[in-house]
């Protein structure tokens, strides 16, 4: 709690209004209306030249109000994490009413679940970066229905799948088979030539966006990383120095152990369920090109297997120390 602020706001977020709670520093509630989503209402509904601090959940568009709240109107404002938070909000009369007056509360305590707000450029980074996952997954699931169709008429085509020379085949295949499945496939192939042309500009822009960003350039630096990695990992992560330790980092990304043990019985119980999950598939990508081609990963996979570990918990292993290692290398303070 900051010793200067005399007021804590709490903000239960919709689209069309904010509903403000706010608090005195004994927990005395001094007003809880509803107003319009718009930074400046807000301001007027609490009054000016009061200093605050307050929390908004961390929803969409949340973290574009509490940006302005912070620039226009000078406000010490915190993003709530919502699924932390919606676990408090337990009440059978739960309202817009009680959930600003908790979070404000929260606030007034410290106990409030903080995440990062991220800046303007990371979260435009953030919707490219998934705007390009969205578009590698449709193209992943054409090329899984393309199979399924060739499967059903048992065709096998000779060549390594989805090479020129075997799109040629099939082309040739094409007019062998069944009408509409011959017509179903053709879609398929103008489909995935047209994503294929879209994921690729998407790329490009990618590229475009980080070619002046010192921190992708660190990350591009780093043995086995690709652009594709490296834009995700600056997009979830924004900045290294945010985390106080590797450890910390592995498990914001999903890499840490989930501990299952009971009474004494000691064990783990898989990769631990709350991640950004299409950040740690990448890393667990990245774990196997390192395994492949680094020596010093090389040798851990290659002592794991002696030990008769599976080669899933191998890549995980490799991927938490690497991320690790890559908090050492990165964690100097970076402009976000």
């Amino acid at each position: 709690m900051s010793s200067d602020c005399n007021m804590f706001i709490g903000l239960d977020y919709h689209d069309q209004s904010v509903q403000v709670c706010g608090l005195d520093g004994e927990g005395g509630q001094q007003f809880n209306r509803r107003c319009r989503n718009d930074w400046q209402a807000i301001v007027a509904s609490v009054g000016a030249g009061v200093p605050v601090e307050a929390a908004i959940e961390a929803t969409p568009g949340a973290a574009d109000l509490a940006e302005q709240l912070v620039e226009y109107a000078g406000w010490s404002v915190h993003l709530a994490h919502a699924r932390y938070v919606a676990k408090l909000k337990q009440s059978p009369d739960k309202t817009d009413f009680s959930d600003a007056k908790l979070l404000a509360d929260l606030t007034r305590v410290g106990y409030l679940p903080r995440v990062w707000l991220a800046p303007h450029g990371v979260r435009e980074l953030r919707r490219l970066v998934n705007h390009r996952r969205q578009l590698a997954d449709r193209i992943r699931a054409l090329k899984l229905r393309l199979g399924a169709l060739l499967r059903d008429h048992r065709v096998s085509i000779e060549g390594r799948r989805w090479s020129q020379d075997w799109r040629r085949r099939l082309a040739e295949q094409m007019p062998t088979l069944p009408g509409e499945t011959s017509w179903i496939i053709g879609e398929h192939l103008a489909e995935l030539a047209e994503q294929a042309r879209r994921l690729k500009s998407a790329e490009q822009r990618l590229h475009q966006v980080t070619a002046d960003d010192a921190v992708t350039d660190r990350l591009l630096a780093q043995q086995g990383v690709g652009l594709v990695t490296a834009t995700a990992l600056r997009a979830a992560i924004g900045r290294f120095d945010r985390f106080r330790s590797g450890k910390a980092l592995a498990r914001y990304c999903g890499l840490s152990p989930r501990n299952a043990s009971s009474g004494m019985r000691q064990s783990d119980g898989g990769l631990i369920s709350e991640a950004n999950k299409p950040l740690r598939a990448l890393l667990i990508e990245l774990a196997w090109r390192l395994i492949r081609y680094v020596p010093r990963w090389r040798a851990m996979a290659a002592q794991m297997r002696r030990r008769g570990k599976a080669g899933s918990l191998i890549a995980a292993a490799v991927a938490n120390r690497w991320v690790r290692r890559l908090h050492h290398v990165m964690k100097e303070p970076t402009m976000a």
